[in-house]
C-alpha cells in the first residue's frame, strides 16, 4: 500500500545558484539548498544539462525563507523539470546538510568574504509518471536545455569540478533508499492477488 503522505518516510529536517541573494547564508556562509536525485524504474538518474553549457547536473535550488527542504524540492522539481509531487514518491532524503565551496573566481565581488558555498539537503525520488511529464520549459527562466537518464554510478567528470565530491557523498548516502525500494517493490509483486 503506498502512503498518501509523500513525507511520510522523509526525517524531519532542523530548521538559485549564484544569481540569488545572499540574504539567507549561515553564520559560516553557506546557503540553505536542496539537491534532487531523480530515478527511474530502471534505478537510472536524472541529468540536466545546464542552459547553453556543456555542464550537466542535478535539479537543486535555494531554499526560500520560511521553506521546509521538502517544500523547497517541490517547488525545485516545478520550476526546473515541470513535475508535481503526483508524479514522483520520496525514496529518502541525506541525514544532514552536505556543504561545498564556490571557488573565488564564481562568487560575485560584493558577496567575496560573507559567501562560501551551498550546504544541500538532497532527497531521493522515484518518478511514477511519464518521461513525457517531464518539462525544461516549465517556468519563465530555464535552467537546463536538454535532460537524459544515466546510471546511478555514472562518473561525475561532466559536472563542474567543485561539485563531484558533494554528489559523490550523496549518490553514496542515497543508495541505501534504492535497496530498500527495489525490496518492497518484490514484496509488492509477490503478493498474491485473492
Amino acid at each position: 500500500m503506498q502512503a498518501t503522505n509523500p513525507l511520510e518516510n522523509v526525517e524531519q529536517c532542523n530548521a538559485t545558484e549564484f544569481g540569488a541573494g545572499i540574504g539567507m547564508l549561515d553564520r559560516d556562509g553557506y546557503r540553505p539548498n536542496v539537491g534532487i536525485v531523480l530515478c527511474n524504474w530502471r534505478n537510472e538518474v536524472f541529468w540536466g544539462k545546464r542552459l547553453r553549457e556543456h555542464s550537466w547536473q542535478f535539479p537543486q535550488g535555494g531554499i526560500k525563507h520560511g521553506e521546509t527542504p521538502a517544500q523547497a524540492m517541490y517547488r525545485e522539481l516545478g520550476e526546473e523539470i515541470g513535475l508535481q509531487p503526483s508524479h514522483v514518491r520520496i525514496l529518502g532524503r541525506t541525514r544532514n546538510w552536505l556543504r561545498y565551496d564556490v571557488p573565488p573566481q564564481w562568487i560575485k565581488r560584493e558577496w567575496r568574504g560573507n559567501y562560501r558555498g551551498q550546504k544541500q539537503i538532497w532527497f531521493l525520488l522515484r518518478l511514477v509518471g511519464r518521461d513525457s511529464d517531464v518539462s525544461l520549459r516549465a517556468c519563465e527562466h530555464p535552467e537546463f536545455d536538454a535532460w537524459r537518464w544515466n546510471d546511478y554510478w555514472v562518473p561525475l567528470d561532466s559536472v563542474i569540478e567543485f561539485k563531484r565530491e558533494v554528489y559523490q557523498q550523496a549518490l553514496t548516502e542515497l543508495a541505501r533508499f534504492l535497496t530498500r525500494d527495489r525490496r518492497r517493490q518484490r514484496n509488492v509483486n509477490s503478493v498474491p492477488v485473492r
